[in-house]
């Protein structure tokens, strides 16, 4: 009876434990991991993303300015007030009884100006910081579209290698029949050196793939060491831009000379932070004793009695070599940031003719191929192939056609990745939307 009791009980209690290890493992597949997947990385638009919020540099500079904010209300508040207490060993015996504590409070205050110089100067350093991690976004940003779009050229000239190699492979058994028929050994001779060319070429572009993919894991903090796949993307449509607005957007927008600008209104401001210097702080204070129990005279007036008074100080300002030396080193300080700005302000310019003096040549160079060259090319590569089974034609000449469409492919991809990338560059000089909807700068709330 027992016996049977213990086996009923042991059968409910494991049917019970089942049900509950069944129920929380079903429970933790539904569940979302506590790592979530990595968003798939296929789009110009997902690597700025992703480096954007995942690269460390970002974060740095970010931390950087919030520190500089903090800054600001330490600038503007007022000099601690000091608290001082003198106790008398030996007391001071005067009419009105011993001396036993001297009791101080003072504040010191800082003449008109000075604080409000201060927190001006801290305010424009911060800004300057803020426009600072917006240039590193931008440079981070177009660091990653220029090595996006190398990637993509670097796919695409797998692409056309292996088709190519393959299209070859393709011939060796014609070629070897023709050979098998009496034709010369040379042809194929030749068709095999061509193959392992690009067998070569081949490796050599799989192992850019490789190097490409590790600096943009870097760019991107992703922690695996696995080859990104080869990005998707297309050859740009034709993008003119209008120099003269662009021009006049990078001296409005570009975060770099904006902030130089801030350098420049924080070395005004610390300028004048000089110029009070030579202008003397106020300190009031506000004395208290503490007097004990008269014993020589306890029948004067006032015996006993704490004494208080009320004390102005100033300090004098009088070694005017230190305040003229720190006007002097105010104002270099603001000269030097003006001539910084007018030489990143004329390098910002020649960057941006020359990116659109390349822009235009990629553009010349994609109508050049894409409309014209690549359509000859293809008919050509299709005349020798027939002729070279017709036996009109030789090995070399169906091989140089091969060749001559390979290179006008890559060279058409070519362009269109300089293309893409010089719009980057110009869109990040004149801080715009990269592609035209993706804004790489955040507004300073």
């Amino acid at each position: 009876m027992h016996r049977s009791l213990r086996k009923d009980l042991f059968s409910l209690w494991a049917g019970t434990l089942f049900a509950g290890l069944f129920i929380g493992a079903s429970l933790s597949a539904a569940q979302p991991s506590g790592d979530r997947a990595e968003p798939a990385l296929n789009s110009l638009e997902s690597y700025l993303t992703r480096a954007l919020s995942a690269n460390p540099q970002m974060d740095a500079f970010e931390q950087r300015y919030e520190a500089a904010m903090q800054r600001i209300p330490q600038a503007a508040s007022l000099p601690d007030p000091m608290l001082q207490i003198t106790h008398f060993v030996e007391s001071v015996q005067t009419r009105t009884g011993p001396q036993e504590n001297v009791i101080m409070l003072s504040q010191k205050l800082p003449w008109f100006g000075k604080l409000s110089s201060r927190k001006q100067a801290a305010s424009s350093e911060a800004e300057a910081l803020w426009y600072a991690y917006q240039n590193q976004q931008l440079m981070l940003a177009r660091r990653v579209s220029l090595a996006f779009y190398e990637y993509g050229y670097t796919g695409e000239a797998l692409r056309l290698t292996k088709e190519n190699r393959d299209l070859l492979r393709k011939l060796e058994p014609i070629v070897e029949e023709k050979v098998r028929g009496g034709a010369d050994l040379n042809a194929l001779l030749r068709l095999k050196v061509e193959i392992g060319k690009i067998d070569d070429r081949l490796q050599s572009l799989q192992q850019k793939q490789v190097a490409q993919s590790a600096k943009l894991g870097e760019l991107l903090a992703l922690p695996g060491s696995d080859t990104l796949p080869l990005p998707e993307w297309d050859a740009p449509e034709q993008f003119i831009p209008d120099g003269p607005s662009l021009a006049a957007a990078l001296r409005a927008t570009n975060p770099e000379l904006q902030m130089l600008e801030r350098k420049v209104a924080s070395a005004e401001a610390r300028r004048e932070i000089a110029r009070l210097e030579s202008f003397p702080d106020i300190t009031l204070g506000l004395n208290y004793i503490q007097i004990g129990d008269p014993e020589v005279n306890p029948m004067t007036p006032d015996a006993g009695q704490d004494p208080w008074g009320f004390t102005v100080a100033v300090n004098l300002p009088i070694w005017f070599p230190k305040y003229n030396a720190a006007k002097a080193e105010a104002l270099a300080s603001k000269r030097a940031f003006e001539s910084e700005y007018d030489n990143r302000l004329n390098a910002l310019r020649a960057e941006l003719t020359a990116s659109l003096a390349n822009l235009k040549d990629a553009n010349r160079r994609l109508t050049l191929y894409g409309d014209e060259l690549l359509g000859l090319a293809e008919q050509a590569v299709e005349n020798s192939r027939s002729s070279y089974e017709n036996g009109k034609t030789g090995i070399l000449e169906m091989i140089d056609s091969e060749r001559s469409l390979l290179d006008l492919q890559s060279l058409y991809w070519r362009a269109a990745s300089d293309a893409w990338q010089q719009r980057v560059v110009v869109q990040t000089l004149a801080n715009q939307p990269i592609l035209g909807t993706f804004q790489v700068t955040q507004e300073n709330e």
